[in-house]
């Protein structure tokens, strides 16, 4: 199974609201939150484990880490949405607002008016990508953004359900699924 990943762009200086085809791509499936405050919000990316890269080499960064953190405007926004697959969440801090697109987003969530922090912001990022966070944590989640609120709860009924599973299938002592296969 592929692994969690997120992209944290810094687009200081572009609005949310404007024009382009990468633009055009986030702003159809991103939930938006207008009343965001991101200051600090690097910073806080990095001390949770982002990597600091540049959209050129976003994708190999990608290959060794979970977390990536990269700056610019419409070209590092291309970067991060052409990196992305449909199991990685980018997050898009522009001057008017930040844009959650990808994994685990509600895309029909639209504009959301909410005030949050870059803690929030974060903690959001650690919860869909399974980052760990320290105890020191004082922030929330950012349910309005999330398709499912109870991600992380329907994550482990659905473990704990295929461990059930598989200790029927010990329990009775047959190997029935695995006989097909010698690679049990």
């Amino acid at each position: 199974m592929a692994d969690k990943k997120a992209i944290l762009v810094d687009a200081s200086g572009m609005s949310l609201v404007g024009t382009g085809d990468a633009l055009d791509k986030l702003n159809k499936k991103a939930a938006v939150l207008t009343n965001a405050d991101r200051g600090g919000l690097v910073d806080r990316a990095l001390a949770l484990g982002g990597v600091r890269t540049d959209a050129a080499s976003l994708a190999s960064a990608l290959e060794d880490t979970i977390f990536a953190v990269i700056s610019g405007k419409e070209e590092a926004l291309a970067a991060a949405l052409e990196a992305a697959n449909r199991r990685t969440v980018v997050v898009v801090a522009a001057d008017d607002g930040v844009a959650f697109y990808g994994m685990a987003v509600n895309r029909n969530a639209g504009r959301i008016d909410r005030k949050v922090n870059a803690d929030d912001i974060v903690l959001t990022i650690a919860t869909i990508a399974d980052l760990p966070i320290d105890e020191g944590c004082t922030a929330a989640i950012i349910y309005q953004v999330l398709k499912d609120p109870n991600l992380k709860l329907n994550e482990i009924i659905k473990l704990q359900e295929a461990l059930a599973r598989m200790e029927s299938v010990i329990e009775r002592n047959s190997r029935e699924p695995w006989d097909k296969h010698d690679c049990a």
